[in-house]
């Protein structure tokens, strides 16, 4: 015999809609929003839909800190392995998670000034930090540090991307930046630069110098964390007006 707890069948303060309608969506949790989403609970445990939820997250997240990151590239298979979540219930997340990477693909550009590493970071947050792929950016700034573009330059495999100087200073005049910011992702969450990202900077210094076009940083970021080679190398050193 099978059994469905359905959101309406729980007490009213205990209800995610009732409590987004009541409180907004700020206040409820991951799992009480993708109970919303389900609907119903289900299985042989007569899990609610919250109950649901929470499977999901900890079925997929494992032991990541971050259990909603698998969520944006997560699939139907993976999900209907799930005991109490059909195709229906699936793709109904996929549909709920590709409508927002939509919405902030649409977003204005922000034209607050890059003045730190973390406001750079936060600037790529979207098109690097959590990507399952390597991808090298650039943040081209105008006279006054604030965003003029933050193009995506190229995607590599899980583990490795390729990025020419000569492109990348080809895209930076081409939108007539006074100033450039590049950074990249290391899927694997570990910051530390390779012995090419640091040959890379170096030849970008090299490059930025002679076009006086400054470098102000190269960042790596991954899983909410970043890393600025401008603070902790000495590559800089060598060219003291580039910021």
């Amino acid at each position: 015999m099978s059994y469905s707890l359905r959101i309406q069948d729980l007490p009213a303060t205990e209800r995610p809609r009732e409590r987004l309608v009541a409180v907004g969506p700020r206040s409820l949790s991951n799992a009480e929003l993708l109970a919303i989403l389900l609907g119903t609970g289900q299985g042989a445990g007569q899990l609610s839909a919250v109950g649901l939820g929470q499977l999901i997250l900890q079925t997929l997240g494992g032991d990541r800190q971050d259990p909603l990151a698998i969520l944006r590239d997560v699939s139907v298979t993976e999900l209907t392995q799930i005991h109490g979540v059909g195709p229906a219930k699936a793709a109904t997340i996929l549909a709920a998670v590709e409508l927002g990477k939509r919405i902030l693909q649409t977003r204005p550009l922000d034209r607050t000034p890059i003045d730190s590493p973390a406001t750079a970071a936060a600037a790529l947050s979207q098109d690097l930090m959590w990507q399952p792929q390597e991808r090298f950016a650039l943040l081209l700034l105008d006279s006054k540090n604030r965003l003029l573009a933050a193009p995506v330059m190229t995607i590599g495999t899980e583990t490795q991307t390729l990025a020419h100087p000569r492109e990348i200073f080809r895209e930076a005049i081409r939108q007539g930046a006074v100033s450039c910011i590049v950074a990249h992702n290391h899927p694997s969450g570990d910051l530390t630069p390779s012995p090419e990202d640091l040959d890379l900077t170096r030849q970008l210094l090299m490059g930025a110098n002679c076009l006086e076009l400054p470098l102000l940083d190269h960042l790596i970021v991954g899983y909410g964390e970043f890393r600025s080679l401008h603070e902790t190398t000495d590559l800089w050193a060598a060219y003291p007006d580039m910021g």
